[in-house]
């Protein structure tokens, strides 16, 4: 099957994670998805390919004869799509981008100056129609690593070492790991194939911590409500306020943190803030959650005790502290990009995978790029030349000595 056919097979899916639910799969709707990858991998030929329980894909392509000694690789990827941009029907458009703005609809555009859209020029492009996004992030992922397996599979005079591969539900939500088999998923190292552009590879993410606020008010008729009413929707604009403007993700690059508010709802009673916290440098992220809490009690103490009530939540942790010991997993990849005349630099990742948890499991995993930009957004797309050649640098990866 084509690179092509395969990814829009795919994001036919929806599989929007679902981060109000604790079930796994988060929604019902990754199972179909995850079982379409089972079954096909099994026509394949790769015998062992199951869905667990909990709707994660596993399968296993055996050492080439000869190779049975080389080191287990490991390639993984997610099915969910973020929450944060619709992902049902899905309507897609191919096209040869040379140059300008793209147009999604009469009312949707990408910028070829805000997105340095110059960089596609003259490649394929996959865009929505702006209603959805569009779901490269991770199905692009997925795609290419099933091709890979597809074409090893295929060329049996192309020698490797025994190949696991895996496809997680729910990391879009942060929980792609946390049922994930890793003692029947032996490598000795893995890549996840979640990252944007072909010019990155990653081995450093953010620490990240979510962080819910609750703000408690008294309610009092508006009509007598001098001296009486505490009106929890101004505390916390009040507590919004105390946050400093300037670190949010709109005026952060690179390796500067941030504060992001996701989210904000209630009344004169009760107002709930769900945020995020991210920073690579692990001091500088702990500091960003005791601030939060120096802001909640600030105002506990102008307001009364229990008006704030902060919990937060550690999600994943800076996987570069689990990397640098074996950097010759990110060297490798490298030198597979450069033979295929892919200039390909480390990045740091302004968000997380699910190679940042597995990497504290014991389960080293860098991330690799799948061709796709502008992620969680009505405005993503995917490059048709980059997952071509995503596919040629899976195998480059695999079978390099």
């Amino acid at each position: 099957m084509d690179i092509v056919e395969r990814f829009l097979k795919y994001v036919s899916f929806e599989t929007t994670s679902d981060e109000h639910s604790e079930s796994c799969p988060s929604s019902p709707k990754e199972l179909e998805l995850a079982k379409y990858i089972a079954e096909e991998l099994k026509g394949l030929g790769l015998a062992d390919a199951r869905m667990d329980e909990n709707g994660y894909v596993y399968a296993s392509l055996p050492a080439s004869e000869g190779c049975e000694g080389k080191d287990v690789i490991g390639l993984i990827a997610h099915m969910d799509t973020s929450p944060d941009a619709p992902g049902k029907d899905i309507k897609t458009r191919q096209f040869r981008y040379e140059g300008g703005d793209i147009i999604l609809s009469d009312t949707m555009s990408i910028s070829a100056e805000e997105y340095d859209l110059e960089y596609f020029k003259g490649q394929e492009l996959i865009v929505t129609d702006g209603t959805t996004l569009l779901g490269a992030d991770d199905k692009a992922g997925a795609a290419e690593i099933v091709s890979a397996v597809e074409y090893l599979l295929a060329h049996p005079e192309v020698k490797h070492g025994k190949i696991l591969v895996a496809f997680t539900p729910d990391e879009e939500i942060g929980r792609g790991t946390d049922r994930f088999d890793l003692e029947h998923f032996p490598a000795k190292f893995a890549y996840t194939l979640d990252g944007g552009r072909l010019d990155s590879i990653e081995y450093e993410c953010f620490n990240a911590a979510s962080c819910k606020v609750t703000v408690n008010g008294l309610n009092i008729h508006p009509g007598a409500a001098k001296n009486k009413m505490k009106n929890s929707i101004l505390m916390a604009n009040e507590f919004l306020n105390m946050l400093p403007p300037a670190e949010t993700p709109a005026h952060t690059e690179g390796y500067e943190g941030f504060y992001h508010v996701a989210e904000m709802c209630g009344d004169e009673t009760q107002t709930t803030i769900s945020m995020i916290i991210r920073d690579h440098d692990r001091a500088k992220f702990e500091a960003r959650k005791n601030y939060v809490l120096h802001a909640a009690s600030y105002l506990n103490e102008k307001y009364g005790k229990d008006t704030v009530v902060v919990s937060l939540r550690d999600s994943y942790y800076n996987m570069r502290e689990k990397l640098e010991p074996c950097m010759y997993i990110v060297d490798r990849a490298i030198a597979a990009f450069n033979e295929l005349g892919i200039d390909i630099k480390p990045t740091p990742i302004r968000g997380g995978t699910d190679g940042a948890q597995l990497s504290f499991k014991g389960l080293p995993c860098p991330n690799l790029p799948t061709g796709g930009e502008n992620y969680h957004s009505v405005k993503e797309f995917v490059s048709v030349d980059a997952m071509r050649l995503m596919i040629k640098a899976i195998v480059k990866i695999v079978t390099m000595d």
